[in-house]
């Protein structure tokens, strides 16, 4: 209530606690302000946990989907995981040179590559799970399964109405 008066007043809203005030050039966006600022603490968390392990934020979900599905063309990883094509080739270089993929040319398409986990990934696995059980701790606490499922729920439903705008924004 507090909040919503603050805003028809033109102020921004009393910051909950530990959280950073909100500027009052993001006032008409206090939710997007929120989750950049909840996306850039998860992606550093998820930093952190994944050095143990040797990979960086995003090359984890490249790894649990080349456990998942098996080989994969470089460029059907890059549509599974909404990414760009030269990101993808950047991640897909850096993990080869790890050790945990291994790149060739694809059988039906000479231009393409496919994309397979290595056996010293596999060693990965178990602490790749593991790290992202912590992360999954670190992220929802001791919130309630109800409360769990509330907020994915939302936040399946901004990522939807997300995808929408931005498909309409590339056309």
């Amino acid at each position: 209530m507090a909040e919503s008066a603050a805003r028809s007043e033109g102020r921004s809203p009393a910051p909950a606690s530990g959280a950073i005030p909100l500027p009052a050039a993001a006032g008409g966006g206090p939710i997007s302000h929120a989750i950049f600022r909840v996306a850039r603490t998860h992606r550093m968390i998820a930093g952190h946990l994944l050095r143990r392990v040797g990979l960086h934020p995003g090359q984890e979900l490249v790894m649990m989907q080349l456990w998942e599905l098996g080989p994969q063309r470089q460029v059907d990883l890059v549509r599974l995981l909404d990414s760009d094509a030269a990101t993808m080739t950047r991640t897909v270089r850096r993990l080869e040179h790890a050790g945990f993929v291994r790149r060739s040319p694809c059988p039906d398409d000479k231009r393409a590559s496919v994309v397979e986990a290595t056996t010293a990934s596999h060693v990965l696995r178990k602490e790749v799970e593991q790290l992202w059980r912590q992360l999954e701790d670190a992220t929802v606490g001791d919130t309630t399964d109800e409360e769990q499922v509330t907020v994915l729920r939302a936040l399946e439903d901004i990522e939807k109405r997300l995808t929408r705008t931005a498909a309409q924004l590339s056309t």
